[in-house]
C-alpha cells in the first residue's frame, strides 16, 4: 500500500467487507461508514477431512463434471408412463410368497420402529398368514419371513413401505431408459397401514383395493394405452403440487384422465360410485404416482461410473440412508431425523416417530421440496410461510447439478426445479436437503398424527463423498 492510498483511508470513512459475524457489519454501518455483509463460510465447514476428500478429486473435476452431465441429461430425459397395475408377486423382481418389503435402508424385525412393526403384523393377516396381530409379529420374529428393502426390488413405499404379495402395484416403465418401477396404490390418509394401522377397518379397505379398485384401474389404464406422469407431473406443479406432501393438481388430473376410460370398462354405477369417491376423498392418491416415476427415473442413473449425484434417499424410521450414482447399490445411512411441523389434535412431536418413508425418492427426482416454491399452501400442511417454501427451493439449487427442463415453478419465473443432488456439493456449503414428510406414531396400529419438515443428516454425504474418494481419487 502506497503512502497517498493509506494517508485517503486514515483521513476518510473506511468501505468495509465484513466476512464474519454480520453483527461486525451492523456495528460498522452504526457508525456511518459503508460496509457491506459477505454470507460466506469456510468450505465443508473448516473440517480437514472433509476438505481433504473435496481436494483429492480435484484432479477427476472434469470427469466427474462430464458424468454427472451424463447423469442429469438421463435424469432429465427419463420418460415415466404408467403401463400397468398388477399383483406385487406378478412383476416384482425377487417377490415370493414369503417377501415383505419395507421403506428405507435393510432393517431387521427386531429393530424395527413402530409404525413399520404394526404395517408388517397387518399386512401379514391381510396376507391369511396369521389370525390375529400377535400372532402376525410371532410369525414376523420367527425367521420365516423375508424383509427387505423395497428399493432392492425397483420398488417404493411411501411411509413403512410395507409390500406383500397380494397387493397391487402401479407399474411405471422409464420409457427412455427401459427400466420399471412398482409402488403400492395410496390408501389416504389418517388410520391407514403405511402409518402403522393395523385394524380390521385397514384390512378391509386393502381388501377392496385388492378385489375391487386395482382391478378396474389397471384395465382402464390398459384402455389409455398407458399415461405419461411426468407430463401430469409437470402440469401439478404449474397447479400449486410439489409432488410429495401435496397432490390435490395431481390427483384430479389423473381422474380427469382415467375416468373415460373406467367407464368404457363396463363396471357398474355402484362400483364406479365407490372408486370415484375413493380417490376424489384422498388428495394424496397421486403421490404413489410421483413415487415410481421418480424412482424409474433415478434407478436409471445407478451405477453410473464416476457420478457424485444421489439416486436413493429413504427412511426406515430408525436410520435415513442414501445412495451415489457412482457407487452403485452400496448404502450411507445415520440416524433417522425427527420432523418438526403440525400436529393432528392430541399429538404433540412427543408422539411421533422418527422419519419414515422411500417418499423422499420425489427430491431425489427434482419434485417434492425441491419444488416447494410451486405449493406455497402446502405450509399449512407441514408447517412455517409461503416465504419458507420459496426459500428452500432456492437453496436447493446450491446443492444440485441442473435445473429441470420440464419441471417449472411460476413463483420464480419459470424456473426449472433442482435436478440432482450432488455429495460434493452438500459437503462443501453444509446445506443438506430438505425433506417434507408425514408423521406417524411411534406406537403400532395407529396411524398418521401429523406432517412436518426437516433435513437429511449431513454426515451421509460426509461418508458417501469419503467412500468416492477411495474409489476414484488418483
Amino acid at each position: 500500500m502506497n503512502r497517498q492510498t493509506a494517508g485517503n483511508l486514515l483521513e476518510g470513512k473506511p468501505a468495509v467487507i465484513g466476512m464474519g459475524l454480520e453483527s461486525f457489519t451492523a456495528a460498522i454501518l452504526q457508525q456511518g461508514a459503508r460496509a457491506i455483509h459477505v454470507d460466506w463460510k469456510p468450505p465443508a465447514g473448516g473440517d480437514p477431512e472433509s476438505l481433504a476428500f473435496l481436494d483429492s478429486l480435484a484432479p477427476i473435476a472434469e470427469a466427474i463434471k462430464k458424468s454427472n452431465d451424463r447423469a442429469v441429461e438421463i435424469m432429465l430425459g427419463a420418460q415415466p408412463v404408467l403401463v400397468d397395475i398388477r399383483p406385487a408377486r406378478e412383476v416384482i423382481p425377487g417377490m415370493t410368497d414369503r417377501t415383505i418389503l419395507h421403506a428405507g435402508p435393510p432393517i431387521a424385525w427386531e429393530a424395527m420402529c413402530g409404525p413399520m412393526r404394526g404395517a408388517v403384523a397387518g399386512a401379514l393377516v391381510y396376507e391369511g398368514k396369521a389370525r390375529d396381530i400377535a400372532e402376525a409379529e410371532r410369525l414376523a420374529g420367527s425367521g420365516k419371513i423375508d424383509f427387505s428393502p423395497c428399493h432392492h426390488h425397483s420398488a417404493v413405499g411411501p411411509m413403512a413401505g410395507v409390500v406383500s404379495p397380494s397387493m397391487w402395484v402401479f407399474c411405471v416403465r422409464n420409457e427412455t431408459a427401459g427400466n420399471t418401477a412398482y409402488t403400492t396404490l395410496n390408501e389416504g390418509l389418517g388410520k391407514v397401514l403405511r402409518f402403522g394401522a393395523n385394524d380390521p377397518e385397514v384390512l378391509a379397505r386393502l381388501k377392496w383395493m385388492e378385489t375391487v379398485l386395482a382391478p378396474a384401474l389397471a384395465e382402464a389404464v390398459r384402455r389409455a394405452g398407458g399415461i405419461n406422469l411426468k407430463s401430469l407431473m409437470a402440469q401439478a406443479l404449474m397447479m400449486g403440487d410439489e409432488c410429495h406432501n401435496r397432490n390435490v393438481a395431481g390427483t384430479s388430473l389423473f381422474l380427469r384422465l382415467i375416468t373415460p376410460h373406467l367407464l368404457a370398462t363396463g363396471i357398474d354405477k355402484k362400483t364406479a360410485a365407490e372408486i370415484f369417491s375413493f380417490i376424489t376423498g384422498n388428495d394424496h392418491f397421486f403421490l404413489n404416482l410421483t413415487m415410481p416415476a421418480s424412482k424409474a427415473t433415478a434407478d436409471a442413473v445407478k451405477g453410473l461410473e464416476g457420478s457424485t449425484i444421489v439416486c436413493a434417499m429413504a427412511r426406515n424410521g430408525v436410520e435415513i440412508g442414501i445412495r451415489v450414482a457412482g457407487l452403485g447399490d452400496r448404502w450411507f445411512t445415520a440416524p433417522a431425523g425427527e420432523p418438526k411441523g403440525l400436529y393432528f389434535p392430541g399429538f404433540t412431536a412427543a408422539d411421533g416417530c422418527r422419519d419414515l418413508g422411500d417418499s423422499t425418492i420425489t427430491e431425489t427426482g427434482a419434485v417434492g421440496a425441491m419444488a416447494m416454491a410451486a405449493a406455497p399452501a402446502i405450509v399449512k400442511f407441514v408447517g412455517g410461510s409461503p416465504a419458507d417454501a420459496v426459500r428452500y427451493t432456492r437453496e436447493m439449487y446450491e446443492i444440485t447439478w441442473a435445473e429441470h427442463r420440464d419441471f417449472l415453478l411460476p413463483t420464480l419465473d419459470f424456473r426449472g426445479t433442482p435436478a440432482g443432488v450432488d455429495i460434493r456439493k452438500v459437503v462443501e456449503t453444509g446445506i443438506t436437503p430438505v425433506i417434507n414428510t408425514g408423521v406417524a406414531h411411534r406406537k403400532p396400529g395407529i396411524g398418521q398424527i401429523g406432517a412436518g419438515l426437516l433435513r437429511a443428516d449431513p454426515d451421509l454425504f460426509r461418508r458417501a463423498l469419503a467412500a468416492f474418494a477411495e474409489r476414484y481419487a488418483p
